[in-house]
């Protein structure tokens, strides 16, 4: 680790990958969870990353990268779809946490991206504000019928690719965090979380996170 008291963003993604692999293997320490962890972040907060990830109870970030209490900001939509309030969320942590790692966390058999599979397939769309969700997601999944050339994707394919999508768009939108990954300080990258076997796996960086 840096000797310094904010980590790299090499060194907070190595820190997810090392929480994760001990949840995977059934070993989590389940760290600053104590009272004593509690009572010294009553002043203030410095998480070492932000979590943009979907809503699905089955995606709890602190569970599955083994982590606790002050560790991370955690933003949650279903289908980490990106809207005014979540980059707000996400900017708010990079100008006023100084956090260096933004992870879009997708999952497999997400919901929301098989809502938006299922609207592609019949050209029917949801009622409601799902609506709002699904016409988000659809680039994604338009994008993976492209790339299949002629043979069927499945639900996790388009799940990979909106997790890159939604990566990039967050560069796309926010002028403060496109800024912040141009100088260094802050890096975006997309996970894919694998229900069965607990496992993130990378899937998109927006830069080479090479060890400090």
């Amino acid at each position: 680790m840096s000797t310094s008291t904010r980590p790299t963003p090499a060194e907070a993604l190595q820190r997810l990958c090392a929480g994760n692999a001990r949840f995977v293997a059934g070993a989590s320490e389940h760290p600053n969870q104590d009272a004593a962890r509690r009572e010294s972040l009553t002043d203030g907060q410095h998480p070492f990353a932000v979590i943009f990830g979907c809503s699905d109870s089955r995606l709890a970030a602190e569970i599955i990268f083994d982590l606790g209490l002050g560790d991370t900001f955690v933003v949650r939509t279903a289908g980490q779809v990106v809207g005014n309030a979540a980059l707000g969320s996400l900017e708010y942590s990079v100008t006023d946490l100084d956090v260096p790692l933004i992870v879009v966390l997708g999952h497999d058999s997400c919901g929301a991206v098989t809502a938006a599979s299922g609207s592609y397939d019949s050209g029917q769309m949801p009622g409601g504000f799902v609506r709002d969700l699904v016409e988000e997601i659809l680039p994604a999944v338009v994008e993976t019928h492209r790339e299949a050339q002629g043979e069927t994707p499945t639900i996790n394919d388009m799940v990979r690719t909106n997790t890159r999508q939604t990566a990039q768009r967050v560069l796309d939108q926010s002028k403060i965090i496109d800024a912040a990954v141009r100088e260094g300080r802050t890096a975006v990258v997309g996970m894919f979380y694998n229900l069965r076997d607990g496992r993130a796996e990378l899937v998109w960086s927006s830069q080479e996170l090479a060890e400090d």
